[in-house]
């Protein structure tokens, strides 16, 4: 369409090369809701005739996205093309009046972009919600935590699984973060001087659902961090994911046995028929490195630029879309997954097999007998070498033993009672010792589900009316199409009457 002014003939292969057709279908109702609301604004502006205006709102009306030309060179063009079929050039041409591509895609991106915000943001809801009923029920659940991949210390699995509900926390403060930076309206920047006719960007802004005009014009086209800002996000969310598919992977290995994983979350070996292999968690687990890939590449992609617009940005939206796409699907996997989760009850001979009650033992030497923490943490790793050495647990620690390494270790003269000593075995009574804010005890971990209870309600209630601010829009900008469209030829502030 644009060929035969400036330029002559395009060649195909490179009208090829450089299309963004087949990327561009996200954003299809995206630029239907621009073109009237943009048209919409230069009728109120008498900056077109209102006839006309009404004739291409009508026009815009009749247009379904998903029968757009395929062939045109991207979404942009193939609206204008199907609204000057209807209208004829003498009136569609009007249709670009004020607007240029540039400032119409980062505005589709954006608005295409708040909505797959909002659908993740309730994924992760989903997600903590799922986590949150599963720890419900296993508040007393005791399992070993480990550090460095070794037997550390007793914890309920609750407790484990409220350590991703805070961690999805934070992953969706970031997204309702981003969404306020990403809702706001580059339209009417134009190629990046905004215009000399008098627009009104506030108009269009209020009725496409955005908060605010992004006010400068070289920065309204120009910018992309939203969109590196949203991969950054989506980023560490997907790492997240890929930490508890790591966990979830180990555990479920025999060597581990702490989780066994439900039969349709797995598959078996074409050779090995007694495999039970962790695909699923294995696949959520690589793809979380396409997100990570992606914002890299986005980032590369954009840090050499100059200002203003480039036809880079192009390549860097559908590796947005890309990431937005994979941690929906794994959130979804991981939201069934989660409650069909099975937990080993076999704590206590791995726990006394890992010596996971060795910091409480040295605890209980300093709280009950007086010895320093380091000469006790010194006398207590004595133990737990010779008993190694003797092929014994730590449910085989006499008091004698105690007394015989802590006289050698550190010329200790220590009496220490059995009790005292197998206190410090039974890791359920340990956890029952753990009440500080935040630790494992099932007091705690009770409040705590209260608590992320509460906030994830909140947060649902923010999310809800987000999408009743974009709806609200939406509805506004249809009635004042269909009043446009239907009137005659003078405009009676009519914008203005829709409380614009």
């Amino acid at each position: 369409m644009l060929h035969g002014g400036r330029l002559g003939n395009v060649r195909e292969d490179v009208a090829k090369f450089t299309s963004s057709r087949k990327d561009d279908e996200r954003l299809a109702d995206a630029v239907l809701a621009i073109n009237k609301a943009h048209v919409a604004m230069l009728m109120e502006q008498e900056i077109i005739q209102w006839q006309n205006g009404a004739k291409i709102l009508a026009a815009l009306q009749k247009i379904v996205s998903q029968k757009l030309d395929p062939n045109a060179e991207d979404v942009h063009m193939a609206v204008e093309e199907a609204v000057l079929a209807e209208t004829g050039p003498e009136v569609g041409g009007n249709l670009h009046v004020a607007k240029s591509r540039n400032d119409q895609t980062t505005t589709a991106i954006r608005m295409a972009l708040r909505n797959e915000l909002l659908r993740i943001m309730l994924q992760v809801i989903d997600m903590q919600e799922s986590l949150l009923a599963t720890a419900v029920k296993h508040t007393e659940t005791v399992i070993i935590a480990y550090t460095h991949l070794q037997p550390a210390q007793p914890v309920t699995f609750a407790h484990y699984l409220l350590s991703h509900v805070d961690g999805l926390g934070r992953d969706l403060q970031r997204l309702q973060s981003d969404y306020e930076r990403v809702n706001l309206c580059p339209l009417g920047a134009g190629a990046l001087a905004t215009t000399s006719f008098p627009i009104n960007r506030n108009a269009t802004a209020e009725l496409l659902g955005f908060d605010a005009v992004l006010e400068n014009s070289i920065d309204a086209v120009g910018s992309r961090d939203f969109i590196i800002e949203t991969q950054s996000a989506l980023t560490l969310l997907a790492v997240n994911l890929s930490r508890l598919a790591e966990d979830l992977i180990i555990w479920s290995s025999p060597e581990f046995g702490t989780v066994e994983l439900p039969d349709e979350f797995t598959s078996t070996s074409s050779i090995m028929p007694q495999k039970k292999n962790p695909e699923v968690l294995e696949v959520i687990r690589a793809r979380a490195s396409y997100a990570l890939g992606d914002f890299v590449a986005s980032a590369a992609a954009l840090k050499s630029l100059p200002s203003t617009y480039n036809l880079d940005f192009q390549e860097i939206t559908p590796k947005l879309w890309a990431s937005t796409d994979n941690l929906e699907a794994s959130l979804a996997i991981f939201a069934k997954l989660i409650p069909t989760l099975k937990v080993s009850s076999n704590v206590e001979g791995k726990a006394a097999a890992g010596f996971v009650g060795a910091t409480e033992l040295a605890n209980m030497l300093v709280s009950k007998y007086g010895v320093a923490f380091r000469t006790s943490h010194k006398i207590v790793g004595a133990l737990v070498k010779s008993l190694i050495d003797s092929k014994q647990t730590l449910l085989d620690a006499t008091p004698e033993l105690l007394q015989n390494i802590a006289q050698k270790a550190d010329a200790i003269k220590l009496t220490v009672k059995i009790t005292d000593i197998a206190e410090c075995t039974n890791p359920r009574k340990l956890i029952e010792t753990y009440k500080v804010q935040g630790g494992p005890s099932p007091t705690e971990v009770e409040r705590a589900i209260k608590a992320r209870s509460k906030t994830m309600i909140l947060t649902k209630t923010n999310i809800a009316k987000l999408q009743g601010n974009l709806t609200n829009a939406e509805k506004t900008l249809n009635a004042t199409v269909t009043s446009y469209a239907q009137s005659g030829s003078s405009k009676n502030g009519k914008l203005k009457n829709l409380n614009l």
